[in-house]
């Protein structure tokens, strides 16, 4: 599938997507619950459908309609199935990790396989675990075999780590025979993720403590056996997505982002923090938030907590005068793909920026990704700051924005930019292959 993108005058209203992270733990959740549960304003991306189908081979009854699922859970371990074949979970790490604990809870031998880069993606942590319990771990650049019944007891991680790691293990500790407890040690990354799984298992009926300890650490139990209880869901809207909406109202102005739950756990919320430090005008509206144009200052960004906002901070600084600085960058090397590596290689066809061990500076008017550039400055304002359109939007462009197996992605994408204004032509004869030209 081909998009060509117009130059637009955007503006209006746009209400954000359903946050994955949210979703894959209510799934989760009512899969190892007692009884029937409904999750409403879902989108099945491949991601979702990748913890559905894992949820199936546990045993779980599913019910898809179009945007909310019915799950009927099991309640016990004990009411786990018989897995009779791999569990393919695509490209997602939180599926994987999520799962691994879980399955190895049915005693049984089970084979986990994927898509994309996902074996690349280091799993030293389960393996370590698994390895002291004396069960098996076996990883192969085509997936992972897995045998043996974790034990409850008490896992220490570093908290520089994935928080998939640690959400899995308290995704497994209430069905275990006895408590659990897991230390996380100082510093102590990415605990907004942590805080949204304690809080999905709460709401299912889960009692989990978390005590800060005076070396930093912090300190999560879970008595057990416990029951998830059955409960319904409403999937809050994403606070990364938002981001792109965010800044794209910061730069042009006249946008409204709705469906954000302002008290929300997501880590990611922070995206707010930033734009008002880089001096971003935006005030509450009903159901939303409203962006204006801003006159935007560079700031230093710490990515330990928030990741996924990598890639639009990244282009962020590029608007904002002054040098921008993003620190603890390093992990967004472990991704579905490398996004550091991506996003330099956008900035080297307009310009340059610079990069290097766990920090990656940009400048204004220098290397502002295209494909995410073209997103958020699709027409010359009346006056210029940071990095300009220059000519190249009133041009066709080099392919900016390549990926396989993505169209369900790019579609949403092109439904929001449709809703604010953007004109866009859709070539359907490519299905693998998508390119965005401005």
């Amino acid at each position: 599938m081909d998009a060509k993108i117009h130059v637009s005058r955007l503006g209006g209203t746009a209400t954000v997507p359903p946050s994955k992270s949210a979703a894959h733990r209510a799934v989760l959740c009512a899969a190892l619950a007692e009884g029937t549960s409904h999750i409403t304003n879902i989108e099945y991306s491949k991601d979702i459908r990748a913890t559905l189908g894992a949820a199936a081979q546990l045993g779980a009854k599913i019910t898809e309609e179009a945007h909310s699922v019915t799950i009927k859970g099991h309640g016990t371990a004990g009411g786990f199935v018989t897995v009779t074949r791999p569990v393919f979970c695509n490209e997602s790490g939180s599926t994987l990790r999520f799962m691994i604990p879980l399955f190895s809870l049915t005693a049984q031998k089970v084979r986990f396989t994927g898509a994309g880069r996902l074996f690349d993606r280091p799993q030293a942590i389960y393996q370590m675990l698994f390895e002291r319990q004396g069960l098996q771990f076996e990883q192969t650049p085509e997936g992972i075999t897995i045998f043996g019944r974790l034990r409850p007891g008490g896992f220490t991680l570093p908290g520089d780590v994935s928080s998939q790691f640690i959400s899995g293990l308290l995704f497994a500790a209430p069905l275990m025979e006895s408590e659990s407890s897991i230390e996380v040690l100082a510093p102590y990354e990415s605990r907004s993720y942590v805080d949204m799984t304690v809080d999905a298992l709460q709401q299912f009926g889960v009692k989990v403590t978390s005590r800060a300890r005076k070396n930093g650490s912090v300190m999560y139990r879970v008595a057990a056996p416990q029951r998830y209880t059955a409960s319904d869901f409403a999937v809050e809207g994403d606070y990364s997505q938002a981001a792109f909406l965010a800044v794209l109202g910061c730069v042009i102005g006249g946008i409204t982002v709705t469906g954000l739950n302002p008290d929300s756990q997501q880590g990611d919320k922070v995206i707010l923090d930033i734009l008002k430090r880089c001096g971003g005008k935006f005030k509450p509206v009903e159901g939303g938030l409203h962006f204006d144009r801003s006159l935007l200052k560079a700031t230093e960004i710490d990515l330990a907590d928030c990741p996924d906002l990598g890639p639009i901070l990244f282009t962020l600084g590029c608007f904002c005068s002054g040098e921008t600085v993003i620190r603890n960058a390093g992990r967004l090397r472990l991704k579905e793909s490398d996004r550091i590596e991506a996003m330099q290689d956008r900035a080297a066809e307009d310009g340059r920026a610079h990069r290097g061990g766990r920090r990656h500076r940009a400048h204004p008017g220098r290397g502002a990704p295209r494909a995410e550039r073209t997103a958020v400055r699709p027409q010359r304002p009346p006056h210029r700051h940071g990095a300009g359109c220059g000519g190249d939007c009133q041009r066709p462009a080099r392919p900016a924005l390549r990926g396989r197996g993505r169209g369900q992605e790019l579609a949403r994408v092109l439904e929001v930019l449709r809703g604010l204004g953007a004109k866009v032509e859709l070539n359907t004869d490519k299905q693998e292959e998508f390119d965005i030209k401005a």
